[in-house]
């Protein structure tokens, strides 16, 4: 049997037609970039999100880079500077088990990446540990939502409004979970969203939205994504290219009508792995806390052996993958950071303990059953 880690041809399948008409549409009218696909997808995601208002951008990490930009994080224009400025660079707090864009955006900005360690049952940064890295440099915390679950918004806000910071939400994996009733996104500054082709609701390249409850704010990140022209040619500060295209808006459309439905049948498959899994303590299913509703983009395990077992399942047809065998923190481009390997203990036991599992939501039960007893098989 053959277990991808990722198929998105049923998925395709199931809205072929309606995907087509939007992308026609668009070739028809012409208008590729901003036209009123993009205009009309933003007010239904802000909505969706339970929030006042939303940008499109052409991608998470240009969501989360737009975000830093607009909001003024980083270091002072080149053109202003002064000798030893370097010295008092802005401060962003995130974690280093990650994707690379969250702190890679933190540095392009101009900004230095503080990491605090993770917890180790959500990977999700731990909160009782980011108070003792504030500084008086500090502007933000980036918190990840990461595989579909959300930080723990509560104690991240506390220390965010002690101190009079942004929070940036990293919700590039977590677009429809909830933390006691709220949306990923609606409780920072600004909420930062992915549409890469294997997230839940992926477009057909890559696309990004920003969710804010500021509707100021979002319009100087309209004006940032299009290289703070306003009006047209005339530039008092310093965005981007970030702009979503329109034929990415005008399928992203099609498919949000669908996210529910693909999101719940990604937890039915997560829930069958877990009983699947009940009473075998060699793997450690994820945690979820009761206060949360995951979107599964991933479904990770903990496992001894993680590394011959994912070449033990690729021999049975099984696509697996880790997310992320190195923490930010010991990445080379990072070195000067100076942080050294065990500064952050659970993220790098993380890193080499975890694996993620087939969960698209078209997974049949056969599916799931040949990935669980393979899996029991090898470690038994």
């Amino acid at each position: 049997m053959k277990v991808p880690l990722l198929d998105l041809k049923p998925q395709y399948a199931d809205i072929r037609r309606d995907v087509l008409k939007a992308v026609e549409g668009v070739l028809d009218s012409c208008q590729f970039i901003n036209g009123p696909a993009v205009k009309e997808l933003e007010g239904a995601v802000a909505s969706y999100c339970g929030c006042a208002a939303a940008v499109g951008v052409a991608s998470g990490t240009d969501a989360l880079l737009c975000a830093l930009m607009t909001l003024g994080i980083g270091r002072p224009s080149p053109l202003g500077g002064k000798d030893g400025e370097d010295e008092k660079v802005d401060e962003v707090i995130t974690t280093p088990y990650t994707f690379f864009a969250t702190a890679g955006t933190i540095w392009r900005a101009g900004a230095r990446p503080v990491f605090v360690d993770i917890d180790p049952q959500t990977f999700n940064i731990d909160p009782a540990k980011i108070e003792a890295t504030v500084t008086e440099r500090t502007r933000a915390i980036m918190p990840v939502h990461l595989y579909g679950q959300m930080a723990e918004m509560d104690a991240i806000e506390a220390v965010a409004k002690k101190y009079k910071l942004h929070v940036i939400e990293d919700a590039a994996q977590s677009i429809g979970s909830e933390y006691k009733g709220r949306k990923a996104g609606s409780i920072g500054t600004v909420g930062c969203l992915s549409f890469f082709p294997s997230k839940n609701l992926g477009c057909l390249g890559d696309g990004g939205m920003i969710v804010t409850q500021d509707v100021e704010l979002a319009d100087r990140l309209a004006q940032g994504r299009n290289h703070a022209a306003k009006p047209k040619y005339y530039h008092k500060w310093v965005g981007g290219n970030f702009r979503l295209d329109t034929l990415q808006a005008a399928v992203l459309l099609v498919k949000l009508k669908h996210l529910d439905r693909w999101s719940q049948q990604r937890r039915e498959n997560a829930a069958k792995y877990d009983r699947l899994f009940t009473g075998f303590g060699a793997v450690k299913t994820p945690v979820i806390r009761s206060h949360c509703k995951s979107i599964y983009n991933q479904y990770v395990i903990r496992v001894p052996r993680r590394n011959e077992l994912k070449a033990f399942l690729q021999d049975q047809g099984i696509g697996t993958e880790i997310y992320y065998p190195l923490s930010l923190h010991q990445q080379e481009c990072f070195a000067a950071l100076g942080y050294k390997p065990g500064d952050f203990p659970e993220s790098e036991k993380a890193a080499a303990e975890t694996l993620a599992l087939p969960i698209y939501s078209e997974l049949t039960d056969e599916q799931i059953q040949y990935v669980a007893g393979k899996i029991k098989e090898f470690l038994g």
